[in-house]
């Protein structure tokens, strides 16, 4: 009998059993192996940004800037996770982030980033799913300004603050529209467009821009989508790399 639920508890299984051997991350290695519900939508939707805790909206405050710590949120369909940054200089005070022009290295193609929001502009957030070959936290993340970049020359004043993969080495620049800094990648993150509500210090997930999510063929295919109009904001904690 064809049965394919059978045989992604099959998948399933194995990967565990690598995941074990190879000490890497569940999500990372089962992350578009067993296929998921296919939807497609025409819009994005408008999700406010709640603490997976409390189910309240995320504020200004509960984001550090440059924290280390892996703080993710599914968009625009589940399973698809997202950093959720607040960006600082070396001496931890919020940076203005500017829209900038971002060009894709594998087309030559360019587009502009949505830029900063808050009442610093200083909070962006882009897809967390390297575009390379599609690793996920804790594999890829968020080094804060001076910092060191295991298995790399990037350390000091050389880091700003840079997203890096450690499955195979790619780097991204959050300040500069998640754009590539190091190969192998050939693509930027893509980017999430967040507004922000000052009489209510809250946040929105409201689009992307850039090139497409890994591993799709639209962002709003391939997936399944969020119920409700939120979002859970997950703290995963600090990486142990």
């Amino acid at each position: 009998m064809n049965d394919p639920g059978r045989r992604n508890f099959i998948k399933a299984m194995g990967i565990i059993s690598i995941a074990a051997v190879a000490g890497l991350s569940l999500r990372s290695l089962i992350q578009n192996i067993i296929p998921p519900q296919e939807v497609t939508s025409s819009t994005f939707p408008t999700l406010t940004l709640v603490d997976s805790k409390t189910g309240k909206p995320i504020t200004t405050s509960d984001l550090t800037v440059n924290s280390p710590a892996i703080v993710v949120f599914d968009y625009p369909l589940q399973n698809e996770p997202n950093f959720l940054l607040r960006l600082g200089n070396s001496s931890g005070q919020d940076v203005a982030i500017k829209a900038v022009t971002v060009k894709i290295p594998a087309t030559g193609q360019t587009y502009t980033s949505p830029g900063g929001v808050g009442p610093y502009k200083s909070v962006v957030a882009s897809s967390a799913i390297c575009q390379h070959l599609g690793c996920v936290p804790p594999e890829i993340h968020y080094y804060p300004p001076g910092t060191s970049i295991p298995n790399t020359s990037i350390s000091g004043s050389s880091n700003h603050g840079l997203i890096h993969c450690n499955c195979h080495g790619s780097t991204y620049d959050p300040i500069n529209g998640f754009s590539v800094v190091t190969g192998p990648t050939t693509h930027p993150l893509p980017s999430v467009v967040l507004s922000y509500d000052s009489s209510t210090d809250t946040y929105k997930a409201v689009s992307m821009v850039g090139p497409t999510i890994y591993g799709h063929s639209s962002d709003l295919s391939g997936g399944t989508a969020i119920s409700g109009n939120s979002t859970d904001v997950v703290n995963e904690g600090l990486p142990s790399t």
